[in-house]
């Protein structure tokens, strides 16, 4: 009898344990999960918070991130997994206007 009133009283209190575990913990989950989101990038996030900083600052992408690495305390050799083939390309653009690179030509005799 003692037995089983242990082994009641003991899944009683476990699951009020776990019952309170969730309660407490799902809102920080939440926002263990949006802080991470936050300060872990993707090249498609990263390449909107460059977007952005051009839109809102009228600066080239070259500035503009180095502008996000000064910002953000994030080495520039660390962040060439993030540049994505659309924003490579607008850097080439600017680095060509700057000088920075050669100016190429795609020119094709007519067919």
């Amino acid at each position: 009898m003692k037995n089983t009133i242990n082994k009641n009283i003991s899944n009683y209190s476990s699951n009020i344990l776990e019952t309170l575990l969730e309660i407490n913990f799902k809102p920080m989950n939440e926002e263990i999960k949006e802080e991470l989101n936050a300060k872990f990038l993707c090249p498609q996030k990263f390449a909107q918070e460059i977007e952005d900083i051009v839109k809102n600052t009228q600066v080239n992408y070259i500035d503009a991130i180095v502008t996000y690495c000064e910002v953000q305390n994030i080495e520039l050799d660390t962040i060439s997994k993030l540049v994505s083939k659309p924003l490579k390309e607008k850097i080439k653009c600017d680095a060509t206007e700057l000088n920075f690179l050669k100016k190429t030509t795609k020119a094709k005799l007519p067919l």
